[in-house]
């Protein structure tokens, strides 16, 4: 059996809080293969790190993401719903999230870059996933800044819509895309390979309910990576169901699970 993905669900969000750079560093830390997170646009056009369609929940702040313009963004507290110690922790930038992973996600041409050397450099992948709404031009924006940072071979890009999925593939035909899922789909793999998906990450319910559809997307070269596995007693019937990883809230509980098995 190859070697089980560990993708940390926006960051190591159990131990900081979600889609912030301190959760997304400690997922790099906990031994994390993908780092996940979720990119919204703001009303000027910035693409920022934010699950929901709200600041609410996580910010002492209020309002619809894409109704806010950056500035006002800029200035909530995105830690403190979580812990004191985070208090002050913004909700960071789509650039900033790069800046903070690269070093992580691409092999240092020398002794100097990033702090390690090329035989010891970290290597991590971006598990992207782009909420809606998004237009093409908003679309083209964010994976253009991922292209930018270098990070477009080391990213996949995701979205539980497969227009966005489909705006994905127009606005980077090479880059590697998935499609999330509640549940499969009746044509799962047709519906896959219209896309052109290298991923499909339903739920676990989904997975345990239907291995069958495991191994046929991935007799058709789709991996599957379900959300959100938290559980830690379901980790081996979710493996043994054919799975190519698994996204979890529990980062270093599963690399450590990994190593063991």
């Amino acid at each position: 059996m190859g070697s089980l993905h560990r993708v940390a669900h926006r960051g190591y969000s159990a131990v900081a809080p979600e889609n912030t750079l301190p959760a997304l560093a400690a997922g790099v830390l906990a031994g994390a293969t993908f780092i996940e997170f979720d990119v919204r646009t703001t009303a000027d056009g910035v693409p920022v790190v934010v699950h929901d369609r709200t600041v609410d929940r996580t910010t002492d702040g209020s309002g619809k993401v894409w109704e806010l313009e950056f500035d006002e963004i800029a200035r909530l507290d995105a830690g403190s719903w979580f812990s004191p110690a985070y208090a002050g922790v913004g909700v960071p930038q789509l650039t900033e999230v790069l800046d903070l992973l690269r070093p992580h996600a691409v092999l240092a041409d020398s002794a100097g870059d990033a702090g390690v050397t090329p035989a010891v450099a970290p290597r991590v992948e971006l598990l992207l996933e782009i909420k809606p709404p998004a237009t093409l031009e908003q679309v083209k924006f964010i994976v253009g800044q991922v292209a930018d940072a270098g990070l477009l071979d080391r990213t996949v890009v995701q979205s539980f819509d497969p227009a966005i999925v489909r705006l994905a593939g127009e606005a980077a035909p090479d880059v590697r895309r998935g499609l999330l899922r509640d549940a499969f789909d009746t044509s799962q793999v047709e519906v896959a390979q219209e896309l052109g998906v290298s991923f499909c990450n339903p739920s676990m319910n989904a997975v345990l309910g239907s291995p069958g559809t495991v191994a046929a997307l991935a007799d058709a070269g789709v991996a599957v990576m379900p959300w959100t596995a938290n559980d830690v007693t379901l980790w081996p019937d979710l493996v043994e169901a054919g799975v190519a990883g698994l996204i979890t809230d529990h980062t270093g509980e599963l690399t450590g699970w990994a190593a063991a098995r």
